[in-house]
């Protein structure tokens, strides 16, 4: 097979294509997570960090407005990372967790998570406006993406904000997620973080996914699920709190 014929299949199968090219560059953050970090960063932030990147070079190349995904042969990429795939992704990592445990945690650990997002959206809007960003849109975007950088995209796309706000508020989010990663076994044992339902209430209070997963796993891999769990309705209460609640609120407060 020459390369053009290889080049019109893997076109043609899009999204399969996608599937290979995340898998190599997962492989690839894993590895540099391993051989260069020693564990420290979590091979998934170095593959957010990586698909940035490589979102923003193509866009350089076509000068396009999705990415890599711009590029025919990386065009599986746009489907591969929508909303349906991403959403049941989310809801992937609730599984595994006891539900005994997390019926332990009760309202401290339902508290916690909404705490945990209005703190961070707080932090993430104040930061927007010390960078000079005024208007509503932007500044709940941007604290949308200091929740994660899920929640970002998620309230940049519902209420319209620019393809640049939004990418900040993922990096804002792929911040987080990193500081947690490396953080979590750093504070681990001086704040009691050695059982099921205080893992849920830490999930709740930082929100980001894989920053807990990543931090709890370099912790004690038993209590991943259940961190993740609360993570995960954590994202679920920033995607509707933002665009909704703390959008009118900020929309109050600046204009």
């Amino acid at each position: 097979m020459d390369g053009s014929m290889l080049t019109e299949l893997l076109v043609k199968q899009g999204l399969i294509s996608a599937f290979l090219f995340v898998g190599v560059v997962t492989w690839i953050s894993y590895w540099l997570s391993t051989h260069l970090t020693r564990g420290h960063i979590h091979g998934s932030a170095i593959a957010i960090a990586l698909g940035l990147a490589l979102a923003y070079i193509g866009g350089l190349y076509t000068g396009g407005s999705k990415g890599l995904a711009d590029i025919a042969i990386f065009s599986g990429v746009a489907l591969l990372g929508g909303s349906m795939l991403r959403d049941f992704a989310i809801i992937a990592t609730a599984y595994g967790a006891d539900l005994s445990a997390i019926k332990k945690a009760g309202w401290v650990g339902a508290l916690s998570v909404v705490i945990g997002v209005v703190l961070s959206f707080v932090v993430g809007a104040v930061v927007a406006l010390a960078f000079g960003y005024s208007d509503a849109i932007s500044i709940t975007t941007i604290g949308a993406g200091a929740a994660t950088y899920i929640v970002g995209p998620v309230t940049g796309t519902a209420l319209g904000a620019s393809s640049e706000v939004v990418a900040l508020s993922i990096a804002a989010g792929l911040v987080k997620s990193i500081l947690v990663m490396i953080g979590t076994p750093l504070v681990a044992k001086y704040i009691g973080l050695n059982n099921p339902q205080s893992a849920m209430v830490y999930g709740g209070l930082m929100g980001t996914t894989s920053g807990v997963a990543g931090g709890l796993a370099a912790t004690d891999p038993k209590l991943v699920p259940y961190g993740a769990m609360t993570a995960t309705f954590y994202t679920g209460v920033g995607c509707l709190l933002a665009p909704s609640i703390l959008f009118f609120i900020v929309r109050f407060l600046v204009g």
